[in-house]
């Protein structure tokens, strides 16, 4: 359970610094983790449909 927190932190760390330092203009966070989350989201969707345990 402590790695889960500390990666979900990080995670926010790393997305909020992004936002306010790297991008050319500054966004809010959550659309930072957005970006990085829906394609991993999706991709653990199809992984799962491929081997018949999602849907």
């Amino acid at each position: 359970m402590p790695a889960a927190g500390f990666t979900g932190a990080s995670l926010l760390l790393v997305a909020d610094l992004v936002a306010r330092h790297v991008l050319p203009t500054e966004l809010p966070t959550g659309v930072v983790t957005g970006a990085v989350g829906a394609p991993y989201l999706l991709w653990l969707l199809a992984t799962a449909n491929r081997a018949g345990s999602g849907g």
